[in-house]
């Protein structure tokens, strides 16, 4: 049985190492957030999320939930590799010393890349922590190397991943992620709680690695300015840009002081970028986001998590769902025949959904069957449809079947018919839009708020306003303020 478990013992141990250091970094960053909302709050300006979400950010189950974005990424992504490579050096290079240090090199670089923008203490021990950890396990319970039929028994475990892997990756465009949501998680129960579970706790993660041109607010200092002729430009370039103006001592995202006619931007007291008091005035655009770039730190672990997430996380179900499978199949089989068929199992399994996802996906449609596409009995075809006429900036009015889909069951097609929306400048498909912000999944609601701001009519701003301050859900918050400013409004200075 130990052939069979190892590999899922090791990932558990790997994965619950990740879970720790998760929480707590997820802990530490809503801290730090729930302090840049107050003084936000306290400064008179509108805080994203709101005040019903920041009380949240003191608790420890939006950490915890939180952080398992980061283990069933970054720790899947840590653990697999370090499985791998304990694999790789104990059956195929034998133990040998001296291909050690090659490993022990490869680790040491990855912590000094981790650590090229700045130092991460959080991050860094991501990489610290897990691979010695899964390292050593792997070494202590991978099973004795079995003398005869070695090569079999490991293509019986590579070739159905291999194999999967390359037809998922036959599937990858830009739009996987919105399909899976759509066809795999949306068309069933237990998917809808994941898919729930998901929007509720990923914005708490991503604000941990986000750069400061991904965050929605940012806070900034410019009492060190002593040309107090410029102010009203940096005030006006600042603010156009939701770097919002406090003052004290408290830490904040951008600290501008004045060298002559040079402007100095500090981060974390770190001087990070100087730039003449012309540029910023003329283009301040240009200058925050170069100011952004260089005081990111985050920008390779972004790049590992989206990584580990579409690699580290499909192996890591993979080798879990293979060892229940084996452990059923062991009661009735020998080992042998158990992990044959616990292989063949998964990959019938990993076919069966991109089977699913395959033929659920959108098939070519011609401009001149979109009326009757929109009236299809299949939704899927239906949101095929929606999702043509959005990308092609068509009037959802000018087809008379979209009105039934206002009250769908499917919650996929309200999203695209919401977004479909956005081109419209109807009157009635206003009222529709409105409508649509009491849906009671918070996914169409986000993007009837994202609909508003591409229409450009103004009247929503009130609306999208009031919203803001009675909404318990900080994801369609964050649509909303997205659709203020997309609207031209813009945060002030009160106080």
């Amino acid at each position: 049985m130990n052939k069979c478990a190892y590999a899922a013992k090791v990932l558990v141990l790997g994965l619950v190492s990740a879970q720790v250091l998760a929480t707590i970094q997820v802990y530490l960053s809503n801290a730090d957030l729930y302090d840049t909302l107050i003084i936000i709050k306290d400064a008179g300006y509108l805080p994203i999320p709101n005040e019903r979400i920041i009380h949240r950010l003191q608790e420890f189950s939006p950490a915890f939930f939180g952080g398992l974005f980061f283990t069933l990424s970054v720790g899947a992504g840590l653990s697999i590799l370090s499985l791998a490579a304990a694999w790789i050096w104990d059956r195929i290079l034998f133990r040998n010393r001296i291909v050690l240090v090659v490993f022990l090199l490869l680790w040491i670089g990855c912590i000094v890349v981790v650590n090229r923008g700045g130092f991460c203490p959080m991050v860094t021990s991501y990489f610290l922590v897990i691979p010695p950890v899964v390292w050593s396990a792997a070494l202590r319970w991978m099973p004795p190397q079995a003398k005869q039929g070695a090569w079999v028994n490991r293509m019986v475990h590579f070739i159905p991943i291999a194999l999967l892997a390359v037809l998922w990756t036959s599937q990858m465009n830009s739009h996987l992620f919105s399909d899976i949501r759509d066809h795999l998680l949306l068309s069933n129960s237990i998917g809808k709680k994941v898919n729930y579970f998901y929007y509720k706790y990923t914005l708490y993660p991503a604000e941990v690695f986000k750069s400061l041109d991904q965050k929605i607010l940012k806070t900034c200092n410019i009492e060190s300015i002593r040309e107090q002729s410029i102010m009203p430009y940096l005030e006006r370039g600042l603010l156009n840009h939701d770097y919002l103006i406090v003052s004290g001592d408290a830490t904040i995202d951008l600290k501008i002081a004045q060298e002559d006619n040079v402007l100095v931007f500090e981060n974390e007291e770190r001087a990070i970028l100087r730039a003449p008091v012309k540029a910023f005035v003329s283009r301040p655009g240009a200058v925050l986001k170069e100011f952004s770039q260089k005081s990111d730190r985050y920008a390779f672990f972004r790049q590992f998590t989206f990584f580990s997430l579409l690699i580290g996380f499909p192996i890591t179900l993979y080798i879990f769902l293979y060892a229940v499978l084996c452990f059923v199949l062991r009661l009735f089989l020998d080992s042998l025949t158990s992990s044959v068929i616990a292989s063949l199992l998964c990959f019938l399994l990993g076919i069966a959904l991109l089977g699913h996802l395959h033929h659920s996906r959108e098939k070519k449609i011609e401009v001149k069957d979109l009326a009757d596409t929109l009236e299809s009995e299949r939704w899927q075809e239906r949101v095929a449809a929606l999702k043509f006429i959005g990308e092609h900036g068509l009037d959802l009015a000018d087809f008379q079947g979209y009105k039934g889909m206002l009250k769908s069951p499917h919650i996929a097609e309200r999203y695209w018919l919401a977004r479909g929306l956005g081109v419209s400048r109807r009157p009635e498909t206003y009222q529709d839009l409105l409508a649509i912000l009491d849906d009671p999944h918070p996914n169409v609601v986000s993007m009837a708020f994202n609909a508003l701001g591409q229409r450009g009519d103004m009247r929503a701003i009130r609306e999208i306003r009031e919203r803001i301050e009675t909404s318990d859900d900080w994801y369609n918050q964050w649509y909303a303020y997205k659709a203020l400013r997309a609207l031209g409004w813009k945060q002030s200075r009160l106080r």
